[in-house]
């Protein structure tokens, strides 16, 4: 006859026993057996509430998805041909996201005959990004070719957590007073 380790209500052990006398026993106080640890051997049982188990194991889970940071990898779209000031509003984007605390994947797209030159011009425009944002952010994978794009990822060089509740900053407006106006 199967055996278990039957652990009581209260986290006592009461030994191995077989099942049947383990279920006799849940029975008894109203309670469910739950199998816990089913690759011990014995396997071991335990006399509790099973949906207060279930509940406080899904409490569990949750606690640790909230603990968890969330990783974004944002994508930038530039062309060979993209103008200076182009690039300079594309470069304060990935500045914010690399802030945020995203990886962001810059992508140089060719068109036409602009792939003859694609390993030259390709390279630099991403080598100027790169250099431009080397003060906050490192090149996780270095430029490559994938059909007629070229693209690379760089992450952070920081680790920043992401407000998990919203929880808005206090600027220098939110700590000062209002003012009243006063009319003459």
């Amino acid at each position: 006859m199967p055996e278990v380790r039957l652990v009581g209500a209260e986290g006592e052990q009461l030994g191995v026993v077989s099942i049947t006398d383990a279920l006799q026993r849940a029975r008894a106080v109203d309670l469910d057996l739950v199998e816990v640890a089913p690759m011990a051997a014995p396997p071991v049982c335990r006399i509790m509430d099973y949906g207060k188990f279930k509940y406080i194991t899904s409490k569990r889970e949750q606690e640790a998805r909230k603990k968890q940071t969330v990783i974004q990898v944002k994508e930038i779209k530039v062309r060979p041909k993209t103008e200076e000031h182009d690039i300079n509003t594309k470069l304060k984007h990935i500045r914010r996201f690399l802030e945020d605390g995203d990886k962001v994947k810059v992508t140089v797209r060719f068109r036409g005959r602009e792939l003859a030159y694609a390993s030259q011009s390709g390279f630099e425009v991403l080598k100027h990004i790169v250099d431009a944002i080397a003060d906050i952010a490192k090149v996780e994978s270095t430029p490559k070719m994938e059909g007629k794009t070229m693209m690379t990822i760089v992450a952070p060089t920081f680790h920043k957590k992401k407000p998990v509740g919203g929880v808005a900053k206090a600027g220098p407006a939110a700590s000062s007073p209002p003012v009243e106006k006063q009319e003459e």
